[in-house]
């Protein structure tokens, strides 16, 4: 019967050390022969491994697998029932996009055996008898790349979220921190294929604070950028439901993307954003509408489908913009609503 055989590497080769303190490393020992099990795992022990699981079947091994999650497998080609190629494959089935080392334990050793033992999903064939040098050289090397592949794994994790935050700060626009324009074409272009599939209404603001230029003119530009953090942080307030953004579209120009907000609803919110601007009465010197700042506003909601683009729903809400403003501006208007909050409007609401 093979045995492990060989002098006993120094304890210097072995692979334990400061790093294995920090993560144990575990290995599963798979041979069906109690007396060559029981050798393997002595030698595992005196390489300083003192997380060893052992299973005599594939079916044991499976099961073993599945629930300790090993970061070395040492498997035996012969076992009872299903061989050692099956149960390696069966293992990379188990754990798509990750990778645990798989080294085959056989007698055979001819190219074809050892091809079929990579072909399968092992990373290493030895043949029996293992010696113990040759065991502790196979840990370290296994070990080696273990340790690398969780680097890149905590690496990729650190640069991924890196990309989210500089993603974000791409998106945000510096003086009133909400989602800029770049920011809102990708929201809104994602919302209107999430509203088409779940099935849901989309509602689309375009608003423009009134006669803005005069009040840069009159009060100047320092007031001017003052009164859009006000409205930033105004706009920021009325955006309650997670998936509801408010974006700078642009100069004095301002965009609202609510999801699930039927055409009520987005009278309802467009009546609570105009009386919280009136009550903040943001100073505006040179207005023709009064001495506080106000705004106008176009809506469209629609329920998004195959022909629903984001140009099309800009250009909506930008049409019923205008038509706010000819009517008299403070107020908002949709060419897909009847109801109107101050008198009734052919053909649109205004507020």
């Amino acid at each position: 019967m093979p045995s492990v055989t060989g002098p006993t590497p120094p304890a210097s080769a072995a692979p334990g050390g400061p790093a294995d303190d920090a993560h144990a490393f575990s290995v599963l020992v798979v041979e069906d022969q109690p007396s060559m099990r029981a050798a393997l795992v002595a030698e595992l022990r005196r390489a300083k491994v003192h997380v060893v699981h052992q299973a005599d079947s594939a079916d044991q091994a499976l099961k073993q697998f599945t629930r300790h999650r090993p970061d070395l497998v040492l498997l035996d080609v012969l076992l009872p029932g299903h061989d050692g190629y099956w149960v390696a494959q069966q293992m990379r089935e188990a754990e798509p996009g990750g990778w645990t080392p798989i080294i085959f334990l056989s007698g055979l050793d001819n190219e074809v055996d050892v091809w079929r033992g990579i072909e399968s999903g092992g990373d290493d064939y030895i043949v029996k008898p293992v010696k113990p040098v040759v065991l502790v050289a196979k840990l370290r090397a296994m070990r080696r790349l273990l340790d690398m592949r969780r680097r890149l794994v905590a690496l990729t994790e650190e640069l991924h979220v890196a990309n989210q935050q500089l993603n974000a700060m791409v998106e945000l626009d510096a003086l009133t921190g909400l989602v800029n324009r770049r920011g809102f074409d990708r929201v809104l272009h994602n919302e209107i294929i999430a509203a088409r599939r779940e099935g849901t209404p989309l509602t689309l603001m375009l608003c423009d604070l009134d006669h803005f230029k005069r009040l840069n003119d009159s009060a100047g530009h320092v007031q001017g950028d003052h009164c859009l953090k006000e409205v930033g942080r105004l706009l920021r307030e009325v955006c309650v439901r997670p998936r509801d953004v408010a974006a700078r579209y642009g100069g004095e120009e301002f965009a609202l993307i609510l999801p699930n907000t039927p055409r009520s609803g987005a009278m309802t919110f467009a009546r609570a954003l105009g009386r919280l601007l009136q009550s903040r009465a943001l100073p505006h010197p040179d207005s023709p509408l009064g001495a506080v700042l106000t705004l106008s506003g176009g809506i469209t909601t629609c329920l998004p489908d195959e022909s629903t683009s984001a140009e099309a729903m800009v250009m909506r809400a930008d049409q019923a913009l205008y038509a706010a403003k000819e009517q008299g501006r403070n107020r908002f208007f949709s060419f897909e609503m009847q109801m109107d909050t101050v008198e009734q409007r052919p053909g649109g609401v205004g507020l």
